[in-house]
């Protein structure tokens, strides 16, 4: 064999390996953590870093109460609705030694961040949107020793939010659970992870719900005192009052509002969707200039298998977007606080009074089955080339373009109407429809 060949040959080997090497990567658990992504290194700008970086500075300063420690003023500095109050009793997160059903843990979230609140509890808790890292998580003491300071997770809370039920990267979730009398979950009995797809009688398991919801029935306001097989659903139903279950007072409202229930378990998995995309985008571009440079091709060229998986990404996205196999409510839901009312006045309006944040509420979530989210930072900032292909795929769904099956529950009405809410919101919506002709 010749020098040439010999070097032919470890030339190829060594390529072969580096390829298996990218293709393990691709398909790997924790591949966040390396670059492109970086995940536990590279600088975030999510709302609890901005709000640390202001208490670092001295430019803001919590004020704390000795009920609720710094629950309060944290709630406001991060513009987090005291309608959004949802409460959890399952012993499903950090403390779940301060979880139970005469204690439940609160929730309060706007579009980017989600608060934790337990009573006695040693920390607030906190999973915040950064548009180009996906959710981040923090605690903040509530002594009131010292200065109040943002601690930023370093993995630990990955192993619940960094799985198949946050679409395979750090992520939010709803978990929905049979819960004993003590907020154990019987986890023999199946869990859900819900959103707007799941089966009413499946959601809020270890959740307390007040509104009504007519004859449709869910898990929340009820222990299991057996199995799934003899759950009693028809207890929960329909309630306005919890003060016989725990001690309401404790709280800074009475309610957990289902309507806000509903738009949380939507925009959880929506944020992981696009979350999902910016990483899978980024992987697919940084790993085909690897293979670019091993094999001398054009510096930019984008491979066909990255190709794929960055439309395979759009294709996700948008069928979460819009609103693809939602579950179709089968009587009118209504809450018992103010949180639609809240939610929607945030919407951008269109020349005609149009928000992709006004509620239906009647057999589905949203009037106009497209997520509010397209309007978020974490939208905004999806890889130019996966969010152009949302982008120009939408507009052909909304101009009817594309009939595909998955798209039919999107009337000709309800496509000209949300791309008349999307021309006069979004500008680069516009763009990309003007480019599609």
């Amino acid at each position: 064999m010749t020098r040439t060949n010999r070097q032919a040959i470890f030339h190829f080997a060594a390529t072969f390996v580096v390829i298996l090497g990218l293709v393990d990567r691709a398909f790997g658990q924790g591949d966040y953590e390396r670059p492109p992504i970086d995940y536990l290194n590279a600088e975030v700008h999510d709302p609890c870093a901005i709000l640390a970086k202001k208490l670092e500075s001295g430019k803001v300063k919590l004020d704390y109460d000795e009920t609720y420690g710094y629950l309060k003023s944290v709630l406001k500095e991060l513009d987090v609705p005291l309608s959004s109050q949802t409460l959890v009793f399952s012993k499903t997160s950090l403390q779940l030694h301060r979880i139970s059903p005469r204690r439940p843990r609160s929730l309060y979230f706007n579009d980017d961040v989600y608060v934790g609140y337990c009573q006695r509890g040693d920390v607030l808790e906190f999973a915040s949107t950064d548009p180009h890292q996906g959710a981040t998580f923090y605690t903040l003491s509530q002594s009131q020793e010292g200065e109040p300071k943002f601690v930023r997770d370093k993995g630990g809370c990955l192993s619940c939010h960094a799985s198949t039920r946050t679409q395979n990267v750090p992520g939010f979730l709803v978990r929905s659970v049979f819960s004993d009398a003590a907020g154990r979950p019987k986890l023999g009995s199946g869990t859900f992870t819900t959103d707007h797809t799941s089966d009413f009688k499946d959601r809020w398991g270890g959740w307390y719900v007040t509104g009504n919801h007519g004859s449709m029935r869910h898990m929340g306001n009820t222990l299991c005192t057996g199995d799934e097989t003899t759950f009693d659903r028809e207890s929960g139903a329909n309630e306005s009052d919890l003060s016989d279950r725990f001690q309401t007072d404790s709280y800074l409202t009475p309610h957990s509002d289902i309507v806000a229930l509903m738009v949380l378990e939507h925009q959880t998995q929506m944020h992981n969707a696009m979350i999902a995309a910016n990483y899978e985008t980024r992987q697919a571009i940084h790993q085909s200039n690897q293979m670019n440079e091993l094999l001398n091709r054009p510096v930019g060229h984008v491979s066909e298998s990255a190709t794929r998986r960055i439309e395979s990404s759009a294709n996700r996205v948008l069928q979460y977007l819009l609103m693809c196999d939602e579950f179709q409510l089968t009587d009118a839901v209504s809450g018992s606080t103010s949180f639609a009312a809240d939610f929607q006045a945030k919407g951008k309006k269109d020349s005609k009074g149009r928000s992709l944040r006004d509620l239906d509420l009647k057999t589905r979530l949203f009037k106009y089955p497209c997520s509010f989210l397209i309007h978020s930072a974490s939208f905004d900032a999806l890889p130019d080339e996966v969010r152009s292909l949302v982008l120009s795929k939408l507009t052909d769904i909304l101009e009817g373009r594309d009939q595909s099956p998955q798209y039919a529950h999107l009337t000709p009405e309800l496509r000209r109407e949300i791309l008349g809410i999307l021309r006069d919101t979004k500008s680069d919506f516009r763009k990309a429809a003007l480019a599609s002709r």
